[in-house]
């Protein structure tokens, strides 16, 4: 048996609480039982978010003037359905039927606002003094081949259409439905995709030889909604199989992996279950919560069966292992358990609702598993007949725990110099990572969305836009001449610029009124030169127009400003976005004087700054963060200069991380924003129990800070290795979801906690025995002194 050390009052009070669980192990197990049923009832409420708007808080500037935007022009959504003959041309009887069919049916579905594709596009011409504005494609079996010549010069022609519902080279289509959701339920998304899923397949029943792929703004919210659910219902399975081989491998006993199960399913259940009573709201981030909370759960659990087991093997009780086990883990665990809550929670910082919900999520997991893990673990030790079944890690002698131990001591100078040179290095490399999101990309191609949005992206147009609402700071303003050339020479700017595919203006539309009512003659294919004029062709028009395909998305009420869209090429990235919307409205700033103070918004603007948001916002979460935990570790060790020293091993993981990923990847997007709060409490552990027996062998069983050393290696290394890489196994599975935020998060950390246990072994012990020595040779030369 070990020899008995004197007892702090943190190991007394835990002594009292053990022997308590113990007496009552059988109302504490039942307690804890029926404590999981109440808590794990609530999971019932949680809610699954299948709308994009959610990753962006109320307060968000970008978010604020879409927000903006929709209430002056209403807020839409939209369903893209892209249609690619198999035969070639879209300009036959056959697909023009098709896409006649497919618009007719796409306003029956629910939400749908309007309908819109080259079949009803309201077509205008003169016929004499009258102004025909009519459907482009009314009845396309009536259609003979001069009719189709007719149909693909107009389509191909218009600037409206061409780059935005008909590809320039006829090849490919579109039909665009705009949806109002009344955001009443959370699941109008995933009506509307189920019912235009339903239309896609009787669509492909009727007409097999045309290939349909669906896109737009719904399906992006509903992909969300389905990469969360991809994730729970694979990633969750698979992380318990990491667990239950870790907990094997370092207990040497199927009982003890059956007790860390029980307890990290209890925690797990629970702590969503609390979510749910609280009534939050699962998204792909904050889907990844069970698997963080079992990552997290493992080596709590771990700890204590280790040493229950550890105990019996060396003569004790039960009742005596249940007890010295609790005493022994029961402070660094409490102070570990604090340290990850405090990084969790600091992502409430985040500008990302989905992250502070992660955050909030995994820190009742946090709760749930000290609760479990030592209130209702070491009466459960104390009930099943587990007993030790084969060499735990960390009995056999311990050699190359010594043998590490040896190195570390010899080499401490030159480890903690190259160690240092290595993370100086690496930190010069951050500032070269360029900040870079796509929100398309963030989905693999196991998404639907992600298949169908490249389709349209290589075949038929894009799905990034800015939009701008220009203002010419007058009731009926947009018919004034002189405010239409300002929207026409933005429009041409906009074009001209190199990443922009099409541009959507009323301008195109006022051009072809001012011909079409001018004879056809194309010399008035410009903005009328008369207001009044103006605004009559405007007033034909619309007055012309069927219902449902009004103006009122292009122009407000009470028209002094318009709607102009600008749709990207590609997949364009977070920077380039940035840069063009930095750009146009610098230009309506200098060049459209009444609309001063208008720029560009839509979801692509909002997501190209969401990366920088979470970070800025992230670095005052994590430095508040860092300040609470070297507090916390300050306390309990009693010493400023341990609990300052040990924020070192925690921060040289994190500059290093990002350094490496300089090399590995080069750009960082919205996952990066909230790696380092979810790091920071995780790789304290390792720290916290290394410092802790360091701290133990020193002031306890007066060790010299080398034999200190080679006590917390033999004690707490073998099982932090194993746990280090049942950690990193962990949030390496993250790595498998289907959602690029949460592959990116799941490296980023697993090479960050692989680094922490580099730290903790190899850098945190030499600066131990330098201030250790430092403050001996210290005393010893306090105490010659008066000798002298």
């Amino acid at each position: 048996m070990d020899q008995p050390v004197a007892m702090s009052a943190t190991d007394r009070i835990a002594v009292v609480i053990a022997k308590i669980l113990v007496f009552f192990r059988w109302p504490v197990v039942i307690l804890g039982l029926a404590s999981v049923a109440a808590a794990g009832y609530g999971a019932q409420n949680l809610g699954f978010s299948n709308n994009y708007r959610y990753f962006f808080a109320p307060e968000n500037p970008q978010f604020q003037a879409f927000t903006e935007l929709q209430n002056v022009y209403s807020k839409r959504d939209n369903l893209a359905f892209v249609l690619k003959p198999k035969n070639g041309t879209v300009f036959t009887r056959e697909t023009l039927t098709a896409v006649r069919w497919l618009t007719d049916e796409g306003w029956k579905l629910p939400f749908v606002l309007r309908a819109d594709s080259i079949a009803n596009y309201q077509h205008t011409e003169a016929q004499g003094d009258d102004l025909i504005v009519a459907d482009l494609v009314k009845d396309p079996a009536s259609l003979d081949q001069t009719g189709l010549d007719r149909v693909k010069q107009i389509a191909t022609n218009e600037p409206l259409l061409k780059d935005r519902i008909i590809a320039p080279n006829g090849l490919a289509t579109g039909v665009v439905l705009t949806m109002v959701m009344p955001d009443k339920s959370p699941t109008e998304a995933t009506t509307a995709m189920a019912a235009a899923r339903k239309l896609v397949s009787e669509f492909r029943t009727r007409y097999p030889d045309v290939q349909i792929r669906l896109s737009g703004t719904v399906a992006l919210s509903n992909a969300f909604s389905e990469a969360t659910q991809a994730d729970i219902t694979t990633l969750v399975p698979l992380m318990y199989l990491v667990v239950a081989l870790t907990s094997l491998v370092l207990l040497r006993s199927f009982g003890a992996m059956f007790c860390v199960m029980i307890v990290l399913s209890m925690a797990t259940v629970a702590a969503m279950g609390l979510a749910g009573w609280l009534h939050m709201t699962l998204t792909p981030p904050s889907a990844l919560a069970p698997v963080i909370i079992l990552t997290l759960a493992i080596a709590e659990s771990v700890h204590v069966i280790h040493n229950f087991l550890h105990e019996l093997g060396h003569g004790r009780t039960r009742f005596e292992a249940v007890i010295e086990s609790t005493r022994v883990n029961f402070g660094a665990i409490t102070l570990t358990s604090v340290t990850n809550a405090v990084g969790f929670l600091s992502l409430n910082a985040a500008d990302a609702p989905p992250f502070r919900d992660l955050g909030n999520i995994v820190s009742l997991g946090v709760l749930t598993t000290w609760v479990y893990a030592l209130l209702f673990l070491p009466a459960l030790l104390a009930i099943l007949p587990i007993g030790k079944q084969g060499k735990l890690i960390g009995d056999e002698g311990g050699g190359f725990m010594r043998f590490l131990a040896n190195f570390v001591i010899k080499l401490r100078i030159p480890l903690a110099v190259s160690l240092t040179a290595v993370t100086i290095w690496l930190g010069m490399q951050v500032p070269k990572i360029e900040l870079n999101d796509q929100f398309v990309n963030w989905f693999d191609r196991s998404i639907e969305f992600r298949r169908n949005t490249d389709f349209m992206i290589e075949h038929l147009t894009g799905i990034y836009t800015v939009d701008y609402s220009i203002k010419s700071g007058e009731s009926n303003g947009i018919t004034n001449p002189q405010f239409l050339n300002k929207v026409e020479d933005f429009a041409n700017w906009a074009r001209a610029q190199e990443h922009v595919l099409h541009v959507f203006t009323i301008t195109d539309i006022m051009k072809r009124l001012n011909k079409n009512l001018n004879a056809d003659n194309p010399a008035f294919y410009k903005v009328p030169d008369d207001r009044q004029l103006a605004a009559q062709y405007l007033l034909l028009y619309e007055l012309s127009l069927p219902l449902g395909l009004d103006l009122n998305d292009t122009i407000n009420v009470d028209k002094s400003a318009t709607r102009v869209i600008v749709t990207l090429k590609g997949v364009v990235s977070a920077v380039d976005t940035r840069a063009f919307k930095a750009k146009a409205d610098a230009w309506i700033a200098a060049n459209v004087p009444t609309s001063k103070g208008s720029e560009g918004a839509s979801p692509a603007v909002m997501f190209s700054f969401i990366a920088q948001r979470n970070i800025d916002a992230n670095l005052f979460g994590t430095g508040w963060a860092m300040v609470a935990i070297s507090f916390l570790l300050i306390v309990p060790f009693r010493s400023i200069r341990l609990g300052l020293i040990s924020l070192i091993p925690n921060i040289v993981p994190i500059v290093m991380t990002f350094g490496v990923w300089y090399f590995l990847v080069g750009r960082l997007g919205m996952a990066s924003s909230v790696v380092t709060a979810t790091s920071l409490g995780i790789v304290v552990d390792s720290t916290i129990h290394l410092l802790s027996k360091y701290i133990r062998g020193r002031r306890e069983l007066n060790l010299s800070p080398e034999d200190s050393v080679r006590y917390s290696f033999s004690t707490v290394g073998p099982a932090l290795w194993i746990l280090t890489a049942a950690l990193i196994l962990g949030f390496l599975v993250l790595s498998l979801s289907p959602f690029e935020v949460n592959r990116a998060m799941g490296l980023l950390t697993a090479i960050c906690i692989a680094f922490a246990i580099v730290a903790d072994f190899f850098l945190l012990p030499p600066l131990l025995m330098l201030v250790d020595r430092r403050r001996k040779d210290r005393a010893a030369a306090a105490a010659a002194a008066p000798a002298e």
